[in-house]
């Protein structure tokens, strides 16, 4: 995209990652594909996205490592009208309450507008799930606090620690093996704290390991710790989980953009980009271009994933 369009991160609506676009009141969708190239420059400096579809008045600059994209007055403004803010007791929709599972000891419990379907799951990159029960809002939040305090069950889960047991998940059979467990030990709980308007809804294991090609494509060795004016990256999608893309960068393996470090920042587009060679501080003082794959190349800060270490120079 290009033209003044912002990008607002992955969306996951369906079983296909998209990303959103936005410029003023316009919106627009590009639905991505695993096997296709995608790339981009970042422009200028980085801008606050505003809150709730509102622009930000004060225009104002945002980190480049910042994952929410908003000033403090934005940030306020759209967490004031969430449902985390446990501000709209009276909301008369019905809300499910789920298990998520992102690896091994790391199980959620979390709720969802039931409209939603299954996409806060996918938004958050929950490899297995199951719903555990449905009902109004304060049920459902109850119940949450229920399952913390019994159970000692989390209601979120860092995302850096998803990322990285990402690349190294058991088989199916032990990822379903622990939400099953849990749901378990949860329906123990009905007449002993369980909300009376919360309806119990059966065990059904949902594993998206395929939906989100982690389970056929290579471990990512290294994410974007942010983007920088005149920044590149691009490669071949080979998986995506959550707001995460995992790219294939020729000579490089496969690098994970959190795709909430993107929004804010003008974006060009970059169709075809010669791979670069190496990593760190000759990457850093411009290296050769080398003859592989066009469309390859990422030239921002990285850091390596679960190391904690950050790359020196761009790679």
């Amino acid at each position: 995209m290009s033209g003044g369009w912002w990008c607002d991160g992955v969306r996951w609506p369906g079983q296909v990652p998209e990303l959103g676009w936005s410029r003023g009141g316009d919106r627009r969708v590009s639905v991505l594909a695993y096997g296709a190239g995608i790339g981009f420059r970042a422009l200028g400096e980085r801008h606050c996205v505003g809150a709730r579809g509102n622009v930000c008045p004060l225009g104002a600059a945002v980190p480049g490592r910042s994952t929410g994209g908003r000033c403090a007055e934005c940030a306020r403004l759209d967490r004031a009208h969430s449902v985390a803010a446990d501000t709209m007791a009276d909301d008369p929709r019905t809300y499910r309450v789920y298990l998520a599972w992102f690896g091994p000891g790391m199980v959620k419990v979390g709720i969802t507008g039931e409209e939603r379907g299954a996409a806060r799951l996918r938004e958050q990159g929950a490899v297995v799930f199951s719903w555990l029960g449905r009902g109004p809002l304060m049920a459902a939040r109850r119940t949450e606090e229920v399952l913390r305090a019994a159970l000692g069950v989390p209601d979120r889960i860092p995302y850096a620690r998803k990322r990285a047991v990402r690349g190294r998940l058991p088989g199916a059979e032990e990822r379903a093996a622990e939400v099953t467990e849990l749901y378990r030990r949860a329906a123990e709980l009905q007449g002993r704290g369980w909300p009376e308007s919360l309806e119990r809804l059966p065990l059904e294991v949902v594993d998206q390991a395929g939906i989100f090609g982690i389970d056929r494509a290579p471990a990512p060795v290294r994410s974007v710790r942010e983007l920088v004016d005149g920044g590149v990256v691009a490669g071949r999608l080979v998986a995506a989980a959550g707001p995460d893309l995992h790219l294939a960068v020729d000579g490089g393996g496969v690098v994970v953009l959190d795709t909430r470090l993107i929004t804010g920042w003008d974006l060009a587009a970059v169709p075809d980009v010669p791979v670069r060679a190496g990593a760190g501080s000759d990457a850093a003082a411009g290296s050769k271009a080398v003859p592989a794959e066009a469309g390859s190349d990422v030239r921002v800060p990285l850091i390596d994933i679960g190391g904690g270490g950050v790359q020196g120079g761009l790679f």
